[in-house]
């Protein structure tokens, strides 16, 4: 049997993470172990969406953990890795310094992907296991800087949008409910108009989170009238009650409310039933694009 150790850096709007995987090959079959996952939550969207400069604090910060994941990385022999940044940084002036600094400093090297580039990483996880060629699809991805949508129809992709409207970019003011009503709905109504039966995919920190707490079995979706009562129901408390009688990290607490004002009204706009959540996200897609990639050399 073959074993190699991948490793894949997600620098996003709300936090920096490291997984780590140790992948088996014997032939017949491919297993990815999620060996370690070490999530850090810097919030360089609040930055990015701020102001456009990364504050001196965050800077220090994003270094410090860039060397560490490098060491950890070292300690565990990851034969190869890729460090991707999206959102956030995309948006930040300076970015290139940035990623001159992280390389001189860490030896990492960064690269700024756009949305679409991040929706075909995702793409090559475990998502197909989701998806059948006689169901049609909504896949949606909901970031801290931004939300990117997937028709998936016959097994293939129809057509896909990034918009700019996330968890992050919505606490600090620069998007809302009229975004989705404005934006969102004209473009998921056009998509999905003679649609019928469409079901929802759904990745990202918070979705998975939520179905964490359902107590869901893997591959059975949520109701939208399930995700709904969970808006309402959190909504209602307060940050502090979220912390505590949900379990809640800090930089969960916070963003998890608009990230379900998108969830349920994408749901909505497509009159979407049910919602898959396959707990994949870019950091999985990033360490199976790249051990793909390594064979074909």
């Amino acid at each position: 049997m073959k074993t190699s150790k991948l490793a894949a850096i997600d620098i996003g709007s709300n936090a920096v993470r490291l997984l780590i995987n140790t992948i088996y090959d014997d032939g017949n079959k491919t297993t990815f172990n999620k060996t370690s996952l070490v999530r850090v939550p810097i919030r360089l969207g609040q930055d990015a969406f701020l102001n456009g400069n990364i504050s001196k604090a965050n800077e220090k910060r994003l270094l410090k953990a860039m060397k560490a994941f490098k060491l950890l990385m070292d300690v565990y022999q990851v034969e190869y890795y890729s460090a991707f940044a999206t959102s956030a940084m995309r948006e930040l002036t300076g970015n290139q310094e940035i990623v001159k600094k992280i390389k001189k400093q860490s030896d990492i090297e960064l690269q700024i992907i756009d949305g679409k580039k991040e929706g075909q990483i995702i793409f090559a996880t475990e998502l197909k296991e989701y998806v059948h060629d006689e169901n049609n699809y909504l896949y949606i991805d909901v970031g801290g800087g931004s939300t990117e949508l997937t028709l998936l129809a016959y097994g293939k992709v129809v057509v896909t949008k990034s918009f700019p409207v996330g968890t992050v970019r919505w606490l600090n003011g620069k998007v809302g409910a009229d975004f989705l009503k404005n934006e969102i709905r004209p473009w998921v109504k056009k998509q999905c108009n003679n649609i019928n039966n469409i079901e929802l995919i759904g990745s990202g920190g918070n979705i998975n989170h939520i179905f964490k707490q359902s107590g869901k079995k893997k591959g059975e979706p949520l109701s939208y009238a399930y995700l709904n009562k969970q808006k309402k129901i959190l909504s209602a408390l307060d940050f502090d009650d979220r912390l505590t009688l949900y379990n809640m990290k800090p930089d969960r607490a916070d963003v998890i409310i608009p990230a379900l004002e998108i969830y349920t009204n994408v749901m909505r706009y497509a009159k979407a039933k049910k919602i898959h959540v396959p707990k994949i996200g870019l950091a999985d897609g990033m360490i199976q694009y790249q051990y793909h990639h390594q064979r074909k050399k």
